[in-house]
């Protein structure tokens, strides 16, 4: 029987048997289904965390001297009570920094608090209040729409000029043209100069409700103590030069705290591997947990397809039987059957892959979870599919090629 032929009788038999062979599809589908969604959305959170996250939060080849690290998930309190007894980051250590690193990088002070920011009668609570220098808008490539960012000279001089975030100014100033205009920040006012392109969310947090005052503005007062900063941002051109600025910052460090060489260090070099690292092992599991459910769900697939077919080979005994009598051979009689197996999980296979996509797409546009889908993921998903029906249907097939033909039409 060519093959062709044998793959058209099995849809002919789907088709009259339409109940059945929705429950034996139905274990495939919901194991490439999720083979798919589960796949889409590490691959997306994989792109999401090295290129939105880590550089939203730290930068691409930038790193921070910090009092302790930003990003700190599971941390002992023994350990919060070492960092808290650490000495902060102060202006002094910064331009250390800043001047001892002798390869060409770029740096800046940058401090942030939450607070409120007021235009008229008009109120922004919850807003990002950063203070820092001219050079914070290039590290952390925000581009600004309207108007400018503070020059050195404002910088230095700790002008009362702020750069505010998209959002906010369209919640403050909503149809106005916010350049040129004074808000209040706990009763000072600060003139607008700039705003930012809009940059998103990140995990459904606004990335656009912020203002970036000159960090010796009397913005300070309403972030950090006089004299201290939250960090010391430093990019450089490429990773390579990255490594190597980092230890020459180190050992600036080190020197200003005075430290003996057995000593640890009371700061923190802080890049975007420790803030993927985290990431990591959550993928890990995740990479660990999610095959396994998966055998489960096809495996269960593969068992529900295996009965359905021993229960069509014992119905169609009678059948088996004459099409032998009249000549069909036993390799026509296993290609038959193994063909219904294998179209059946294909077809589950295939509507997981759909159900799987669909998913991942309604996920992505409904939620701030990231989700992208892999056309990896599909081709697996698809010969999956195939692999278990494949599996699930060689013993059936071949029970019903070993029919008696005489004792197959004695079959009541």
């Amino acid at each position: 029987m060519p093959l062709l032929e044998a793959v058209r009788l099995a849809l002919q038999m789907i088709a009259a048997q339409k109940l059945k062979s929705a429950f034996s599809a139905i274990g495939v589908f919901i194991g490439v289904t999720f083979l798919i969604g589960a796949w889409s959305i590490v691959n997306g959170m994989n792109r999401y965390m090295t290129e939105k996250f880590a550089g939203t939060l730290v930068g691409v080849n930038t790193f921070h001297v910090r009092r302790r690290p930003n990003f700190t998930p599971n941390v002992s309190d023994s350990t919060w009570r070492s960092w808290a007894r650490r000495p902060r980051i102060t202006f002094e250590d910064a331009d250390a920094v800043t001047n001892g690193i002798t390869l060409p990088v770029l740096t800046a002070w940058w401090s942030e608090e939450r607070g409120a920011v007021a235009y008229g009668r008009r109120l922004a609570k919850d807003v990002s209040l950063q203070g820092a220098t001219e050079r914070y808008f290039e590290i952390r490539n925000i581009k600004i729409q309207e108007g400018r960012a503070f020059t050195p000279q404002e910088a230095r001089a700790g002008s009362t000029v702020l750069v505010m975030g998209h959002d906010l100014a369209d919640r403050l100033f909503q149809t106005q043209d916010p350049i040129g205009k004074s808000v209040r920040i706990h009763g000072i006012p600060y003139r607008v100069i700039g705003v930012a392109e809009r940059r998103g969310n990140l995990f459904g947090i606004s990335l656009d409700k912020f203002v970036v005052a000159p960090a010796q503005s009397p913005i300070q007062r309403e972030v950090n103590p006089p004299g201290v900063i939250d960090a010391l941002m430093v990019k450089a051109s490429s990773e390579p030069e990255m490594r190597e600025a980092m230890t020459q910052a180190e050992g600036i460090m080190r020197s200003r705290r005075r430290l003996r060489p057995l000593q640890d260090d009371n700061f923190a070099l802080e890049t975007s591997e420790g803030v993927l690292g985290f990431w990591a092992k959550i993928n890990r599991i995740l990479l660990a947990v999610g095959p396994g459910l998966v055998l489960i769900a096809l495996v269960v697939g593969g068992i529900v397809i295996m009965n359905i077919m021993l229960m069509a080979v014992a119905e169609r005994t009678r059948e088996i039987g004459l099409r032998k009598s009249l000549g069909a051979r036993r390799r026509d009689i296993l290609r038959q059957f193994l063909a219904e197996s294998v179209t059946l999980a294909a077809l589950g296979g295939t509507l997981g892959v759909l159900a799987g996509v669909g998913l991942t797409l309604l996920l992505g546009a409904a939620s701030p979870l990231p989700a992208s889908v892999s056309l990896p993921s599909i081709f697996v998903g698809i010969v999956l599919g195939g692999g278990v029906g494949v599996v699930a249907g060689v013993y059936p097939a071949t029970r019903a090629a070993r029919l008696d033909p005489i004792a197959a039409l004695r079959q009541e």
